[in-house]
């Protein structure tokens, strides 16, 4: 249905363009709120004097006032679960544990491939007109990122009590502290105090833990395919903004950015967005089309984070890809 106050929407639209920082510093006064939006719009992994890295600010800061960030019970796993359930209820068949390495092993009349233009390129091969494959291999990625999952003896230990009742945290300080933290990251440079995301989804789900302690799971953003240690870089940071962090962790396990990709082959690089974000890749993955789900193969679709509207817990590119793969 149509918006009921279309002209408030659009002028809230338009400062999506902008780029975070000029926006934090025109819309906000103080500090603390230009920090805040700082860190949801680095979700971007976007450089914030980047035109549109707004967007990310705009579109998540909204969501967190329409119905916060919630986390899902058991872990993320449980979406997938829940829609592999759906799906074997209308008599699907699930195979893992099997590499697709060409489409011939894959005889079906629609096949809807949740890789990178990289992959495709890869498995589709001669099958994909030579200019279609020269757009793909155009496709850039962005920087990657270095995770850190925690086991706590006990809750994180913030100064700033209100943010005990989060469950995601931003961690960088100043708005012009985030915005160096990511201009280092896309410019192949090590920040010495990155900008980090962190979830603290145990205080919330105690399924997410043993009785009596605590996990969470933090990340920063580092230079593509960078096989930089952050474990010291994020201690530290969240030390920072909760002192006696340190004496609660029981166990960390770790991921640089080229572990991320043997994780899971579409984080090209630790690129967990499927590509660069920016105003001249957002609406062009992962070419210009006017489907971009479609490939020019009859049959064969992207559903990728490499498609619109990119890298997000949102499921959208492959609830787009299956409706233009049904139309036909």
């Amino acid at each position: 249905m149509p918006p009921r106050h279309p002209l408030s929407l659009v002028k809230f639209g338009l400062r999506a363009l902008w780029p975070a920082r000029a926006l934090a510093k025109a819309v906000f006064r103080g500090e603390p709120a230009r920090a805040a939006f700082a860190g949801i719009a680095a979700h971007s992994i976007l450089p914030l004097d980047a035109p549109l890295s707004a967007a990310f600010g705009v579109t998540l800061g909204a969501n967190a006032h329409a119905s916060g960030w919630p986390v899902a019970k058991g872990g993320s796993q449980r979406f997938m679960d829940a829609l592999a359930s759906y799906f074997q209820s209308l008599d699907g068949e699930i195979q893992t544990g099997w590499e697709v390495k060409t489409l011939d092993e894959v005889p079906a009349p629609i096949v809807l491939c949740d890789v990178t233009p990289r992959q495709l390129l890869r498995i589709a091969g001669e099958r994909l007109p030579a200019g279609y494959r020269r757009q793909l291999e155009r496709f850039r990625h962005g920087p990657g990122v270095f995770k850190i999952d925690y086991a706590l003896s006990d809750p994180i230990p913030w100064t700033a009590a209100a943010v005990a009742r989060a469950g995601t945290v931003h961690l960088g300080g100043t708005l012009d502290e985030i915005a160096a933290s990511e201009a280092a990251a896309n410019r192949g440079r090590i920040s010495d105090r990155p900008y980090v995301l962190l979830v603290q989804a145990s205080r919330f789900d105690p399924s997410r833990a043993p009785a009596g302690k605590h996990t969470a799971w933090a990340y920063c953003h580092v230079p593509h395919n960078a096989e930089v240690d952050m474990t010291a870089a994020i201690d530290a940071q969240i030390e920072r903004f909760a002192p006696g962090f340190r004496d609660c962790v029981l166990a960390r396990a770790t991921k640089t950015a080229p572990q991320m990709e043997l994780w899971n082959a579409n984080y090209i690089g630790g690129d967990i967005n499927g590509g660069v974000q920016d105003a001249l890749q957002h609406y062009t993955r992962p070419v210009p089309r006017l489907n971009p789900y479609a490939t020019p193969v009859k049959g064969l679709y992207f559903c990728s984070s490499s498609t619109p509207p990119g890298g997000g817990v949102h499921g959208m590119c492959g609830w787009h890809a299956a409706t233009r793969a049904l139309k036909g």
